[in-house]
């Protein structure tokens, strides 16, 4: 089983669920460790979450064992894992991969890889705790969280927006700027599931980019996202008239790459079990690559 230990340091008696909250237990974690066969220790007495610590006691936290997935059917294709420890898992997710099944791809998504991965090293755990995701023909990095606690302290890092994602991406055209910043509010499209746009109604969205290459045709850039909405890379720089390259729903006259060029290159997060930033970087994909050369 997962386990978590903490020394209360706090000077006033403060209550054990109150304490393992400010470690990013949520209270539904409390409830599944008090129902599901998880524990609380303090000095190594297993105690109610009600109970009153005073400074210097230790707390320990033993989560109960989760259970598989059942409708993510293992793969056995291949990750490409850009960095592990006990509670994190980075994934370079290729393009043309979902992140996580559906009734299309039910098979094998990054989730079903994972799994596959998960049950080649005989993990315990074999929940599948997806963090963020990128779209189908959008490549790059992808965290899972190995149990719940890791994944509801990212989930919380998430909204607070301290996960740093950045992006390489084709701009059609030459980009006249260094360096820019897009506000602008994102939408849905009528009549479309999946298509957005820019809408007056919508969520205000904010995408800062800088000019990583000036190409012949096109202009490489370097994006981070300080929002997060669907398909925001792509909507706004069609707003600004410089769709990326090959994707077919925003610039669908564009056929120079088979999906749009996009890339979650680099991913910052802060790993609080061992007190440190986690930073990876997964470099540009072949098919990104190949066009910066020839353009």
């Amino acid at each position: 089983m997962t386990e978590f230990n903490w020394v209360n340091k706090n000077d006033s008696p403060i209550r054990t669920s109150t304490f393992l909250m400010s470690h990013g237990v949520t209270r539904t974690l409390l409830k599944k460790v008090k129902y599901h066969g998880g524990i609380v220790l303090v000095n190594g007495i297993d105690r109610h979450v009600n109970y009153q610590l005073t400074k210097g006691d230790s707390v320990k936290m033993i989560l109960p064992k989760e259970p598989s997935n059942e409708h993510v059917i293992p793969s056995d294709t291949a990750i490409e894992i850009a960095y592990e420890d006990d509670n994190f898992l980075v994934v370079n997710k290729p393009a043309k991969v979902a992140t996580v099944p559906s009734h299309i791809y039910s098979t094998d998504s990054l989730a079903n890889r994972v799994k596959g991965y998960y049950l080649k090293q005989n993990y315990e755990n074999l929940q599948i705790h997806v963090v963020t995701r990128l779209d189908r023909d959008t490549s790059g990095l992808v965290i899972f969280a190995k149990h719940h606690l890791a994944h509801s302290v990212l989930d919380k890092q998430l909204k607070d927006h301290q996960i740093k994602k950045t992006y390489l991406a084709i701009a059609s055209g030459k980009i006249a700027t260094n360096h820019g910043e897009i506000y602008l509010p994102i939408g849905r499209e009528e009549n479309s599931f999946i298509k957005r746009k820019i809408a007056t109604d919508g969520k205000m969205a904010d995408t800062e980019f800088w000019n990583y290459l000036t190409l012949n045709n096109s202009t490489l850039i370097k994006v981070r996202l300080h929002t997060g909405r669907t398909h925001q890379i792509r909507v706004h720089m069609q707003a600004i008239g410089h769709p990326l390259i090959g994707d077919w729903l925003y610039n669908e006259h564009n056929h120079q790459m088979t999906r749009q060029a996009l890339h979650c290159f680099q991913i910052k997060f802060y790993d609080p079990f061992n007190e440190k930033w986690i930073e990876c970087i997964a470099k540009l994909p072949n098919d990104m690559k190949l066009f910066v050369q020839n353009d």
